[in-house]
């Protein structure tokens, strides 16, 4: 999955520290991200590119995490405009790229610092103001946290939970395809949980919403961290209890079908989606 890095190691704790010259800078406009791409390949901005033409934006960075020993920052409220507005300008070879070109590009560990970093970057510019009072926020020295020095109001990084369920019929599981959206390849039943409920109980009713299907024999499989829709999916294999006739939800889903193992398309080696379905190919999920 996008975020299995291999022998790299990423380091997302908060830590106040200033950037060096051979820290990345993440550089977002909107929902796209900076980047200088060579076919596959992908690298960021430097810091010094950075200060060697913008000066005055020295000592401004926000530190963001690290993978390994390399430090990653972005620039933030005025200072993170000012880049993004003259970048083009400036940085020869590179392009603004929507997050969806992280799902291939190389090497992994680049990708998943791109997304990570715009959905921290996204945060950051929805959060200058506080919703209680309307005082600018200010950021902690001691973690990832922004707070109202005006009423104590404080604000976290945005991560919804949300669930992907394999459903299972004897030997085949239910494929979808969502409705009105640009991705058209086969999906699992997915959704967000709802306040008030438990993960399982989001598995139930996701399934019955979408499909009118009843289940059983809930399992936890495995969770991945989504930057794309600033979600963390837990994902869980279930048996049909009872009635397997699919009662489709068009408003949600433009396709729900059974397929047997043969069927089921290949990991992608990006999503949770995809790397269950090839545990359902391979393992024969409750078999």
């Amino acid at each position: 999955m996008i975020q299995d890095l291999g022998t790299h190691r990423f380091h997302n704790e908060y830590c106040e520290t200033a950037a060096d010259g051979e820290s990345r800078v993440i550089c977002c406009r909107g929902r796209e991200i900076f980047v200088n791409c060579k076919e596959d390949r992908i690298s960021f901005l430097t810091y010094a590119q950075v200060i060697s033409c913008f000066p005055e934006l020295a000592g401004k960075e926000t530190y963001l995490f690290s993978i390994d020993e390399v430090t990653y920052f972005l620039f933030r409220g005025q200072p993170g405009e000012f880049l993004s507005e003259r970048a083009d300008d400036v940085f020869q070879g590179f392009s603004w790229e929507k997050p969806e070109r992280m799902r291939t590009a190389l090497p992994r560990e680049m990708a998943f610092a791109g997304v990570t970093g715009m959905q921290l970057s996204s945060w950051y510019k929805s959060r200058r103001y506080c919703p209680c009072c309307g005082s600018a926020l200010e950021h902690s020295t001691k973690e990832r946290m922004l707070y109202c020095p005006n009423c104590g109001q404080v604000e976290y990084p945005k991560i919804c939970p949300a669930v992907i369920v394999g459903v299972i019929h004897k030997d085949k599981i239910l494929l979808t395809k969502y409705a009105g959206r640009a991705y058209t390849k086969y999906a699992l039943i997915a959704g967000f949980t709802e306040i008030g409920e438990s993960i399982e109980d989001t598995v139930r009713r996701e399934v019955m919403e979408e499909v009118g299907l009843r289940v059983k024999n809930i399992r936890y499989y495995k969770s991945q961290p989504w930057s794309f829709s600033d979600t963390l999916l837990m994902g869980f294999f279930c048996e049909v209890d009872g009635d397997d006739t699919i009662r489709l939800d068009e408003t949600e889903l433009s396709v729900a079908e059974w397929h047997v193992a043969q069927e089921v398309p290949e990991d992608d080696g990006v999503s949770l989606t995809r790397e269950m379905m090839r545990v359902f190919r391979e393992k024969m999920i409750f078999r």
